[in-house]
């Protein structure tokens, strides 16, 4: 019921408006401040392996992401350099314009756990309870933005031979 009033109803996309700009301008400021003056995350990863996330027995709770960080983030540390803050700065843009808005919000979603998961907490709960609505709404979340005219675009496309895609918006 909450579903389908949030990915149908135009009082919800108003909200979700609202919602996806909020979310999209932290986004594009992160993103922006990161490309303009720099980023190195390096210290960052060696911070999150150093010190992981730990249960109340003192056990690592997500050894496996720590692994990862280890062997391959660090190594790689450059490739990151790269694509968090870009990655950062699009989902913002995206999120902003309401311009490819699931797929934005998807990937703002997995960047939100890979912080997550490396012990970093501030305003990530927040982020990723909007960011699940604004992903479960699906296209109305970008209804008052691109979205009107992208995704009606791309259905008849890209999807014009698959006669299960939903022609209509």
């Amino acid at each position: 019921m909450v579903v389908n009033w949030l990915r149908e109803n135009k009082v919800a996309a108003g909200i979700l408006t609202v919602l996806r700009l909020y979310i999209g301008y932290s986004w594009i400021t992160a993103g922006f401040h990161k490309l303009a003056d720099g980023f190195d995350a390096s210290g960052y990863l060696k911070g999150a392996i150093s010190n992981p996330v730990k249960g109340p027995d003192g056990a690592l709770v997500y050894g496996w992401y720590v692994d990862f960080l280890k062997h391959f983030a660090l190594p790689n540390v450059d490739i990151f350099n790269t694509i968090v803050p870009l990655g950062e700065f699009l989902v913002g843009l995206g999120l902003l314009l309401g311009c490819l808005t699931t797929a934005a919000m998807f990937f703002g979603l997995v960047m939100n756990f890979s912080f997550f998961l490396a012990g970093t907490v501030s305003h990530i709960p927040t982020d990723l309870f909007i960011g699940a609505i604004i992903l479960f709404s699906g296209y109305n979340a970008g209804r008052i933005g691109l979205d009107r005219w992208v995704i009606p675009f791309i259905r008849k496309t890209v999807f014009k031979g698959n006669k299960t895609v939903k022609a209509t918006v």
